[in-house]
């Protein structure tokens, strides 16, 4: 069951829609990698090599990758940081269009949250772009 972000969409139905939509609900597991359980780093990893893209194990290790994007520039599939630890890039989620993301959270798993909501607004630190546009236009677009 496919989750929908809004009219015209160019996150909707696309393969990376699918392979997020499947993980949906799967539970936090600290070092987790697999649908058995992910931590955030390692469900954007397994998005991402589902779809034939290889990223860096740590949160911290993908945003040393790809190219910095501003906020209002983001696109579905680029990655967003964020410091929830205050010691730097201590979390990772999958920008999914109309300002929201897909994330594993420590306290309800697999879930699609809101860059607006305070807690993640306070904590936002960028977004990078690690896809190439013939790789968006292949995984992330519809």
């Amino acid at each position: 069951m496919a989750f929908t972000l809004g009219t015209g969409s160019a996150f909707a139905d696309s393969k990376m829609d699918t392979v997020i939509s499947k993980t949906l609900g799967t539970t936090y597991k600290t070092g987790g990698i697999s649908t058995n359980g992910f931590d955030c780093s390692g469900f954007t990893k397994y998005v991402f090599k589902n779809l034939g893209l290889a990223l860096p194990r740590t949160s911290k290790a993908q945003y040393s990758v790809g190219t910095a994007v501003s906020r209002n520039n983001m696109r579905p599939g680029d990655l967003v940081f964020f410091n929830t630890t205050g010691a730097g890039i201590s979390h990772v989620g999958i920008f999914v269009g109309s300002g929201k993301f897909a994330q594993s959270s420590s306290s309800r798993g697999v879930i699609i949250s809101s860059l607006n909501e305070n807690y993640w607004a306070n904590r936002y630190v960028g977004a990078k772009r690690v896809m190439s546009t013939t790789a968006y236009k292949t995984v992330a677009y519809d």
